[in-house]
């Protein structure tokens, strides 16, 4: 079964946060990592994976998106301290 991932990146000073929505995490945060993409992520240097969720229906991990993106910097925030209150790089585990 597939996989769709919603995820949070931030930069290495945690002061910019970006929601997006993925079949590929691993993939995507390489591009991050990797400044492939030009625009917000590149300019920013999102690079490190704070938070993800997995849906195994496309509809759902986009509706999630979506919600996430429409609540405060401080409702993320508080959403990744719960499973990662040091802000660690997920892809570094």
């Amino acid at each position: 079964m597939k996989s769709y991932y919603v995820y949070i990146a931030t930069n290495i000073k945690n002061t910019v946060l970006y929601t997006g929505v993925t079949v590929n995490l691993y993939g995507r945060m390489w591009q991050h990592k990797n400044k492939i993409i030009k625009g917000f992520t590149n300019k920013y240097n999102i690079d490190k994976l704070v938070f993800y969720e997995t849906f195994s229906n496309p509809k759902d991990a986009i509706v999630a998106e979506k919600k996430i993106k429409g609540w405060t910097r401080k409702k993320k925030i508080d959403l990744i301290k719960k499973d990662n209150p040091d802000f660690n790089d997920l892809m570094d585990l």
